[in-house]
């Protein structure tokens, strides 16, 4: 079980520092936002089942992050005012 946790871990990084590289604030907001409450949500999982298909999902949701932080940095948009303050 603590393999599991470790990869579980792992995983929560990953998906975390993907999300951070969105070239776009909506997008790299919402994508934080939405993989902290999808294993806030699911904590509390103690079927081997159920986790493990969850993080099949993860590895799923990471592989559609990474692809899609690819296409974002080919059109680069204008950055936002709210950007501009925090650097």
């Amino acid at each position: 079980m603590a393999a599991k946790k470790m990869e579980i871990l792992r995983l929560y990084k990953q998906l975390l520092r993907e999300s951070a590289k969105f070239p776009v604030y909506n997008f790299r907001e919402y994508a934080i936002r939405r993989v902290k409450d999808d294993f806030r949500e699911n904590k509390n999982l103690t079927d081997p089942g159920a986790v493990d298909k969850q993080i099949k999902e993860g590895y799923k949701n990471l592989a559609i992050i990474k692809r899609q932080v690819v296409i974002g940095h080919m059109f680069e948009p204008q950055r936002l005012v709210i950007e501009k303050q925090l650097s």
